[in-house]
């Protein structure tokens, strides 16, 4: 499903704007009303807050964050995060829910702001390219049971290792907060509890490392489709 966002302002640099792909990018905001911004190169780089900016910086309207927005009737997969409280992580799942073409990301209960500094800049662009919608837990559990997802959560809890589950069937990979993981009532909803092998010197995986784990394992049984 195509993702349609709105440019407010484009602010491009005085050198940004000899680039074929730039003046391409300035007339189709311009057909589309965003407003126009030129300014010297310096000025760029303290607009995007870093040394050596992009050429372009947008002003981009955030989307309401509704599920009922998404499309639940999807065979992909899906990943849930229950208060998610980094956007480093945030946006490093984003990222990585792009490159391994998931249907979509779901925010639940308490997480951090997808469209915060942080969360945006981890996406690297990614944020604009995967539905990504805002639930409480019982309106989220409702909604994945009437797309008949089968939900499975990485636990230490678990019975199997997350090679074992079989992601060939429509799927939601709900992965829970960085510190204290998930509470024992939500897992008490999940269809199954994976657990991913440790050697047993670090005590847990960083949350985006263990999505990413998860979704890609998902990935390689659907043969990368």
């Amino acid at each position: 499903m195509a993702i349609v966002w709105q440019i407010e302002s484009l602010v491009f640099s005085y050198a940004g704007a000899e680039r074929d792909y730039v003046q391409t990018l300035v007339k189709r905001a311009k057909a589309q009303g965003a407003r126009l911004v030129q300014v010297p190169d310096r000025l760029a780089g303290s607009i995007a807050r870093k040394d050596n900016p992009q050429a372009v910086i947008a002003a981009i309207k955030q989307r309401d964050l509704d599920l009922t927005d998404v499309a639940a009737d999807d065979s992909g997969l899906w990943i849930g995060l229950y208060e998610c409280r980094d956007p480093g992580n945030l946006g490093t799942i984003l990222r990585t829910a792009d490159c391994a073409g998931a249907a979509g990301v779901i925010l639940i209960e308490n997480c951090c702001d997808p469209y915060s500094v942080e969360a945006v800049r981890a996406s690297m662009g990614s944020l604009f390219d995967v539905q990504l919608a805002r639930a409480p837990f019982a309106t989220f559990n409702a909604w994945r049971k009437s797309a008949q997802l089968n939900m499975v959560a990485a636990s230490v809890n678990g019975d199997t290792t997350h090679t074992g589950v079989d992601f060939a069937t429509p799927n939601l990979i709900l992965m829970g907060n960085e510190q204290a993981g998930l509470p024992s009532e939500i897992e008490a909803e999940c269809d199954t509890l994976c657990l991913i092998p440790m050697r047993g010197g670090a005590d847990s995986l960083n949350l985006a490392q263990a999505t990413a784990i998860m979704l890609y394992e998902g990935w390689r049984q659907r043969g990368f489709a």
